[in-house]
């Protein structure tokens, strides 16, 4: 048994040396043959990274708006035959915000949102900046922390104070590399003390930056800039998003009970449900990650096909070779085994080669995209790496087939 498994080994050993030794006489062939199989595993590696990169980033870009959010927006006014957009009816309410933080058991934080531009002064420097009328929960809600200073309190929103918190970009155009807290800026003629500087966040939805803005109490901006009564939308956190579905349905119970609404009208106000868009971004993702992957795959079939083709070429002209082998003792399945090595090898070569350069190229994107990070998975490279060598088993079992099947007395006649 012992010596059957020595034979066995070492014919084993001296068929790959033969392999590998025919596929180093055409260095050229070898290298062109190799090339079908490196631009097709790179292509699904770096196409596979591109699209999770891009799967992360709108994924990231939702996950900014906050944990478990729910924003209760107006519905559209109508006027004369002519509708305004969402947001413009004169139907939300603080204390419509304040009912569904104290009657929704699942509600954890609620902030109204009073929303304007306006030009900031301070410094002898001047900034058209977002106006965010906010309640003190509004930086739990948003996961949002502060780089120096601190929240205004819910005094300070009783008291309709003109304090702020200002934001990384707003703080950078008004007051350069100076610490801003403590500092005043004026808002329509009107002086705010900034009480603290927010972390840096970058874009967000639709690449608008979330940096440039100026957080204010919300009652501060309803009493001393827009004048309004009523509320364009309302934020409200979740405890946990398993429950969001529910609370959802309870605060539209609620609002049509509080807005006296029968059961023939429509709901005067809206919600965006964060998790329903956050599912939806995911599952177009992911198909769109799979496509690009698939349409990478089909350069690895043609680079299979390539290695069909030279593996063919390479049967006929060593057909003397193969009768010589044969007539010298050697097996059909020793040549079997010889071609498919050699095609194998082929595969395993081009897929590493492959796996680093789709690597680099996807490390490249991120060079030349602004604020994009390709994400290399280790399951993209260990499915481009065995499908590069299920291509080389695949591909290259017919044409050693055919190399084994051949008579020894014809192979050697052959010319």
């Amino acid at each position: 048994m012992i010596s059957f498994l020595r034979t066995l080994i070492l014919g084993s050993t001296l068929t790959a040396a033969i392999a590998l030794r025919a596929l180093l006489r055409n260095k050229m062939r070898t290298v062109l043959t190799a090339l079908g199989i490196i631009i097709g595993v790179a292509s699904v590696v770096a196409m596979v990274a591109v699209g999770n990169g891009a799967q992360a980033n709108i994924e990231g870009q939702v996950s900014a708006l906050g944990e478990n959010l729910l924003i209760v927006f107006a519905g559209s006014r109508k006027a004369g035959g002519v509708r305004s957009g969402m947001g413009s009816a004169s139907v939300l309410t603080l204390a419509d915000a304040a009912a569904m933080a104290r009657e929704i058991a699942d509600v954890v934080a609620v902030t109204p949102d009073i929303s304007t531009n306006a030009q900031v002064i301070a410094n002898g420097r001047n900034w058209s900046t977002t106006i965010n009328g906010e309640s003190p929960a509004y930086l739990q809600i948003r996961g949002w922390k502060l780089e120096s200073g601190s929240m205004f309190s819910e005094r300070e929103v009783r008291s309709a104070a003109k304090v702020a918190v200002i934001g990384a970009k707003t703080a950078t155009e008004l007051f350069g590399p100076l610490n801003p807290v403590g500092q005043t800026v004026r808002v329509k003629n009107m002086p705010f003390v900034i009480i603290g500087q927010l972390v840096a966040k970058g874009a967000g939805m639709g690449g608008q930056n979330q940096d440039d803005c100026l957080i204010i109490p919300h009652t501060t901006a309803m009493k001393r800039l827009t004048g309004d009564k009523y509320l364009r939308s309302v934020s409200v956190q979740i405890s946990k998003a398993e429950r969001m579905d529910i609370a959802q349905q309870q605060i539209v119970s609620l609002l049509r009970q509080r807005h006296r609404l029968t059961a023939d009208k429509p709901d005067d106000f809206g919600i965006f449900n964060q998790k329903e868009i956050a599912d939806t971004v995911g599952n177009i993702s992911r198909v769109i990650t799979m496509m690009l992957g698939a349409i990478a795959g089909m350069s690895l079939l043609v680079g299979g096909i390539g290695i069909m083709n030279i593996m063919l070429v390479s049967v006929t002209e060593r057909t003397r070779e193969i009768g010589i082998r044969m007539a010298v003792g050697a097996q059909g399945w020793d040549i079997l085994m010889q071609f498919l090595i050699e095609a194998i090898t082929l595969s395993l070569i081009g897929g590493t080669i492959g796996v680093f350069a789709g690597i680099g190229a996807s490390q490249l994107v991120g060079v030349f995209v602004h604020d994009f990070k390709a994400i290399v998975s280790p399951g993209s490279i260990v499915l481009a790496f065995s499908v590069s060598f299920a291509i080389g088993v695949f591909f290259g079992f017919y044409p050693a087939r055919k190399a084994a099947a051949l008579d020894p007395i014809d192979a050697l006649r052959y010319e």
